[in-house]
C-alpha cells in the first residue's frame, strides 16, 4: 500500500505533487480552500513546466485548451536596444515551447487531472493547522461547511501559497526580502500589440525610471498589462490619484512604449494590486512535511519564476516521498535532497532577479551574470578553470535562457555527487528531455532524480578513482 499524503492547496504545486503521487499508488487527499476555477495571477509559464506537466500525464489536457503558445521574451531594459530571448533560435527548432495561460482555467485543468489520477480532491476545505507528534507532521485539522475534521497522514505537503500555513502561521520563520519590497498593479485589455521582434507569444518586459512593466499576450487577443515598483514609489504615487483604476491607467500612459502597445486595445475595468510578495522560509521541509511553491518562497513577477518553482518543488516533494516509501533512501536524505535542490533553484533565481533590480545595466552584464550562476552546469558556457571568459562557441544568451526558462533547474548540476560532468555538447534545449530520463543531480546530497521506471530519488554512482573527467 502506498503512503498516505495530505496536500494543502490545489494550485500548480499541489496539483502536480498530487498527480505524480497518485499515479504511483500513493493515497492522496488534496484539501483546497477555494472552489475552482478561481482567479490567480502568474500567466507566463516557463518551458520547464511543460516537461513536468507531461511527466504528470496532463500535457494533452493542457495543450488542447488553446492557450497562447510562448517562445521566449523581449526586454526593453534600461534604455538599451531591445534584446530578444528567442527559445527556438537559442536552443534549436526542436526546443520545447510553453504557454501564456488563463490561470483560473489552467489551475482548474491541473486540479481535475490530479483527481482523474486517483487523488481525492476536496474543495471548500479550510485547513486550520498541521498536526504534530514528537516533532513530526502526522496530519491536519480542517473545516468544511462548519464541521471540523481531522485527517491523519504519513506526509503533509504544504502547497497553501502565500498563506503559508506552516512557514507563516506555524513556525513563523518566513523572512521577507527588503530588496524586493515591491508592489504590482495590473489590468487587462481586449486587443493590443507586442514590440517588433518579439518571439511568438513572448512576454514584453519594459523598464521605467521607477520600475518595470509587463505586457503578456493571452488567447483570444487579450493582454495582461502590469506595472511593478518599490512600495515607497507606489505609496507616493497612490496619494496622487483617487483610486487604483486611475493610478493604473495614468501609469500605463507614462510609458510611451506601453501606451503604444495597448493603443489598439480596449481597457477592461478591474484593477488588481499585489504587494509584499518576496520572502523565503528558513526551512523548506522537516519530519513528515514539505513546503512547495509559494508556501516556501517567492521572488517577484520579473522573469516569471512562480509557476516554475511551484511545479518544480511539487515534483521534488513527490519524488522524495516515493523514494522513502520504496526504501531507496532514508527520509533524512530525501529531505536534504529536496531542501538542497529547491533552495538552489530559488537562490539562482534570486541572484538573477536581484541583478536586474540592482541597477539598469546592459544585456551583456545580465548574460555574464547568468553564465556565472550556471558555472559547473553548462561546461560549454564557462571554462572549467577560474576565469570569467565564456567559450565563444556558445550563444551569449544560452545561460540566461536556461535559467529564466527553468531549464537550468531541470538539469541542476553537471556533476553527479562530484563525479564526471555531463557532456559539454548537451545544450539547454535537451535539458527537459534529460530530466524526463532521470538526469537531474544534487551535488550536495549525492542523490539524483529519476523518472523511469518510477519517479523517485536514487543514489548517484561514484566513479572509479581514476576515471577520466
Amino acid at each position: 500500500m502506498g503512503p498516505k499524503v495530505v496536500v494543502i492547496g490545489g494550485g500548480p504545486a499541489g496539483s502536480i505533487a498530487a498527480a505524480l503521487l497518485a499515479r504511483q499508488g500513493a493515497r492522496v487527499k488534496v484539501l483546497e480552500r477555494a472552489h475552482f476555477p478561481r482567479y490567480h495571477i502568474g500567466e507566463s509559464v516557463a518551458t520547464s513546466c511543460r516537461s513536468i506537466i507531461e511527466l504528470a500525464g496532463a500535457l494533452e489536457k493542457v495543450s488542447e485548451r488553446g492557450y497562447q503558445v510562448k517562445e521566449g521574451l523581449l526586454l526593453r531594459w534600461g534604455g538599451e536596444q531591445d534584446w530578444v530571448v528567442d527559445w527556438p533560435e537559442i536552443f534549436g527548432t526542436g526546443a520545447q515551447t510553453s504557454w501564456q495561460v488563463d490561470r483560473a482555467d489552467f489551475d482548474d485543468v491541473l486540479l481535475k487531472h490530479a483527481a482523474s489520477q486517483g487523488a481525492e480532491v476536496v474543495e471548500g476545505a479550510q485547513v486550520r493547522k498541521v498536526l504534530f507528534e514528537d516533532g513530526r507532521a502526522v496530519g491536519v485539522e480542517w473545516d468544511r461547511q462548519g464541521t471540523t475534521l481531522t485527517e491523519h497522514a504519513d506526509y503533509v505537503i504544504d502547497a497553501s501559497g502565500r498563506a503559508g500555513l506552516l512557514s507563516a502561521k506555524h513556525f513563523h520563520d518566513r523572512v521577507p526580502h527588503d530588496v524586493f519590497r515591491n508592489v504590482a498593479v495590473w489590468g487587462y485589455y481586449q486587443g493590443g500589440s507586442l514590440l517588433p521582434r518579439t518571439p511568438r507569444g513572448g512576454i514584453n518586459v519594459i523598464s521605467s525610471p521607477e520600475g518595470w512593466y509587463w505586457v503578456i499576450p493571452l488567447k483570444d487577443d487579450e493582454f495582461s498589462v502590469g506595472f511593478v515598483t518599490h512600495q515607497d514609489h507606489f505609496l507616493r504615487r497612490k496619494q496622487k490619484y483617487p483610486d487604483m483604476e486611475q493610478l493604473f491607467l495614468e501609469t500605463v500612459q507614462e510609458s510611451e512604449t506601453v501606451r503604444d502597445l495597448v493603443a489598439p486595445g480596449t481597457y477592461r475595468p478591474g484593477v488588481r494590486v499585489e504587494q509584499d510578495f518576496s520572502y523565503a522560509a528558513e526551512s523548506f521541509c522537516g519530519p513528515g512535511y514539505f513546503l512547495t511553491g509559494d508556501s516556501a518562497c517567492f521572488l517577484d513577477p520579473l522573469l516569471s519564476t512562480g509557476v516554475h518553482l511551484a511545479m518544480y518543488s511539487g515534483m521534488l516533494a513527490a519524488a522524495s516521498i516515493l523514494s522513502v516509501h520504496d526504501g531507496d533512501v532514508e527520509e533524512t536524505e530525501a529531505r536534504a535532497f529536496f531542501e538542497s535542490l529547491y533552495r538552489n533553484a530559488y537562490g539562482r533565481m534570486f541572484s538573477m532577479v536581484a541583478g536586474f533590480y540592482e541597477q539598469y545595466r546592459g544585456k551583456a552584464t545580465y548574460f555574464w551574470l547568468a553564465q556565472r550562476l550556471a558555472r559547473g552546469r553548462y561546461p560549454e558556457l564557462v571554462r572549467r578553470h577560474d576565469t570569467e571568459t565564456p567559450f565563444r562557441s556558445a550563444p551569449d544568451s544560452l545561460a540566461f535562457a536556461a535559467i529564466t526558462s527553468g531549464a537550468a533547474d531541470m538539469d541542476d548540476a553537471s556533476r553527479a555527487g562530484g563525479s564526471r560532468p555531463i557532456s559539454g555538447q548537451v545544450l539547454a534545449a535537451q535539458v527537459a528531455q534529460r530530466a524526463m530520463e532521470g538526469d537531474q543531480y544534487d551535488t550536495t546530497t549525492g542523490l539524483h532524480l529519476v523518472t523511469e521506471p518510477r519517479l523517485g530519488v536514487r543514489r548517484t554512482p561514484q566513479p572509479a578513482e581514476n576515471a577520466p573527467a
